[in-house]
């Protein structure tokens, strides 16, 4: 189902220069003005360069690249979001939420990941009436310049721990400033695709799933939206930084990792994923200064994860209907977790 599930990754287009940057609602103009401030801000003598990597999901801005002169840095990636003028529904106040979200995660709680959770250093960042610009760090010039678009085990497993890493790090952190639930398909957000599920087992069991999973004993801060196109990789493909925490808040690590598999692995390679995340855990578990049962832990996550599978499973078959009635073995295997949670 990956189709289904993952949006476009970032189209490579031609750099463009700042005084010739032509797009919708005349964002060169916008960036004009505040390219003085980002070349003060990185210490550079001046930006002379804008490529545009791509365009925000839904219109809300553009992802961007710039060239520095003059000081340390040759490249930062800037994050630049300005929402359409005069919507009120719910997508659009979800959508501005999730920008202030990630704003205050670069701010507040990114300087506590490691190199074992690599994410990108947050250089600058201005908010302003309806404009956010986010002055972030150069992955691909920090050596994270590899992307796979079409998961394999090697790359799956490498986000695995990476995924291991950052819950280990968070655990009993409090979301203060993020969503108090993580992940973008959280039933409380979502209330009109699950009026869309055809489904009644899935639209009717959907709240005790949600109930379920916010239940649990173990709690941490989760990426909520974890998938593969949202991690870069060093050359040798050892190596993994994250991107895109617009999501980002308290929760089950089994969200993540559910999410990640979903339609990419079943069967003995699922289960084989799962034992190499748990391993991973445990080893990062034992890093972090938190009282813990590690076992009563993963005996509580490994009994919450075919949960978080139907949870999102729950999304899909209304955000995606065409998609969840093609893909039939998606809708079998929703069935029969189902019937094996008794619903």
């Amino acid at each position: 189902m990956t189709s289904a599930r993952q949006r476009a990754l970032p189209r490579r287009i031609q750099p463009v220069s700042t005084v010739s940057c032509g797009a919708r609602h005349g964002y060169a103009l916008e960036m004009a003005l505040g390219l003085e401030w980002i070349a003060e801000a990185v210490g550079a003598e001046r930006v002379h360069r804008v490529e545009r990597i791509q365009s925000l999901w839904g219109g809300y801005g553009e992802l961007l690249r710039v060239e520095l002169e003059g000081g340390s840095l040759r490249t930062a990636v800037v994050k630049w979001v300005e929402p359409p003028v005069g919507a009120t529904d719910r997508s659009h106040l979800r959508k501005c939420r999730s920008y202030e979200v990630e704003t205050t995660w670069y701010r507040r709680y990114a300087p506590r990941c490691d190199t074992r959770c690599r994410v990108a250093s947050l250089l600058a960042s201005r908010t302003e009436q309806r404009e956010t610009v986010l002055v972030l760090e150069d992955l691909d010039a920090a050596g994270f310049g590899g992307r796979h678009r079409r998961p394999d085990p090697a790359a799956l497993d490498r986000v695995l721990a990476w995924l291991a890493a950052f819950h280990a790090r968070f655990l009993t952190v409090a979301p203060e400033g993020l969503w108090p639930i993580g992940s973008y398909w959280h039933l409380a957000t979502r209330p009109d695709e699950l009026a869309l599920v055809d489904d009644a087992r899935l639209r009717a069991a959907a709240p005790w799933l949600d109930r379920e999973l916010e239940r649990g004993h173990f709690r941490t801060l989760i990426h909520g939206d974890a998938k593969l196109a949202n991690f870069c990789f060093d050359e040798s493909g050892s190596a993994v930084a994250a991107v895109d925490f617009q999501y980002v808040g308290g929760g089950c690590g089994m969200k993540d990792v559910a999410y990640l598999l979903s339609g990419d692995a079943s069967g003995e390679a699922e289960q084989r994923h799962l034992d190499h995340y748990f391993c991973e855990l445990r080893d990062r578990t034992s890093d972090v200064e938190v009282a813990l049962d590690f076992d009563a832990l993963e005996r509580e996550w490994r009994g919450l994860y075919p949960l978080a599978c139907l949870d999102f499973q729950r999304f899909l078959a209304g955000w995606a209907k065409a998609s969840w009635h093609r893909d039939e073995a998606l809708r079998e295997r929703a069935a029969e977790l189902l019937s094996r949670l008794g619903r």
